[in-house]
């Protein structure tokens, strides 16, 4: 059980708020997936998603985060209901047919996002009242991109989400698929085992760090090990054209541009509430952008790391 308490303060009076962490109903499916953006970072897509008469099941919740990777909820009914196998399950379909999950996106959220669905770590998050301890030590044990989420519901208007378990590192091995969306007859995924035949090669951020300076890297492993190490329930998201930082939401995502020697961060924090800095913060709210966030902070030496870490450590405490 979570030992998180909730207290009031009444002037001189403390009072504890009793938490229920009752079975999950149907209405708290429907409060998560009218507010999944708020709550999660993630655009709903569909809601007892069929997977057909062969498989024979229903997906409680489809959806697409922040980064355009596909993301499976599970809601756990009862203590023994075995939602993890049950997920899993769901996912092998979900990459069995993302043909089908992409022209559900292009349907719901217009081609261009259906066309930039990043199949290089799909989520399967699985939201309980609690966990048991064998929950919590198979998803250790399995090498998917599996989250832990236990809610807590304190009175009519309070609602708690505890990180349980997070990978610390979410990327699927195996060949890039590239599923370009424009009519369902077109709807043909092609397999690319080979970075010779990937056009944006240049722009691959694996491909920017091979290329980079040694004083360049340094910067770079620098802000990773520092976000990393700000708390447990931080997740890396290594896409394609950045890395992303999370808890339930991003709060920094980070490039590298080896010919510009910079390393180019994005943080989850309102441009308007700080003291921008020529040359080093920038307001990109209005500025298109890969990643997420309205701050870009760069960085070229390991001074402006140094600058940058009281900026690092609000994003973390408000994501």
């Amino acid at each position: 059980m979570s030992d998180i308490k909730l207290f009031h303060f009444g002037g001189a009076q403390v009072s504890e708020l009793p938490g229920s962490a009752m079975q999950v109903e149907k209405s708290l499916q429907v409060l998560f997936e009218a507010n999944l953006e708020a709550l999660l970072g993630i655009r709903f897509l569909a809601t007892e998603h069929s997977t057909g008469p062969v498989h024979g099941g229903r997906i409680d919740t489809l959806g697409l985060d922040e980064d355009n990777s596909p993301v499976i909820i599970e809601y756990k009914r009862s203590i023994n209901e075995n939602v993890i196998n049950q997920g899993l399950f769901y996912l092998d379909w979900l990459l069995d047919h993302r043909k089908e999950f992409q022209w559900m996106v292009m349907e719901r959220l217009g081609q261009d996002v259906a066309n930039s669905v990043d199949w290089s770590a799909p989520r399967l998050l699985c939201i309980a009242g609690d966990f048991t301890r064998y929950d919590e030590h198979a998803v250790k044990q399995i090498a998917r991109n599996i989250e832990l989420i236990r809610y807590r519901r304190f009175g009519e208007d309070l609602l708690m989400l505890e990180l349980v378990h997070v990978p610390k590192t979410s990327k699927l091995n195996g060949p890039k698929v590239v599923v370009e969306v424009k009519s369902p007859s077109s709807l043909q995924p092609t397999a690319d085992t080979s970075q010779e035949n990937d056009p944006y090669l240049s722009q691959r951020m694996s491909y920017r760090l091979s290329q980079s300076s040694a004083d360049l890297r340094d910067i770079y492993d620098a802000v990773y090990q520092f976000l990393i190490g700000l708390g447990d329930d931080v997740q890396v998201k290594e896409l394609k054209l950045y890395t992303a930082f999370k808890r339930l939401k991003n709060f920094v995502c980070m490039e590298i541009y080896p010919q510009a020697r910079t390393v180019m961060l994005f943080l989850k924090l309102d441009p308007t509430t700080l003291a921008l800095e020529s040359g080093f913060t920038r307001d990109v709210s209005n500025v298109g952008h890969f990643g997420t966030g309205d701050l870009q902070v760069t960085l070229k030496s390991m001074a402006d790391f140094e600058r940058a870490q009281p900026l690092l450590v609000r994003a973390y405490e408000g994501g």
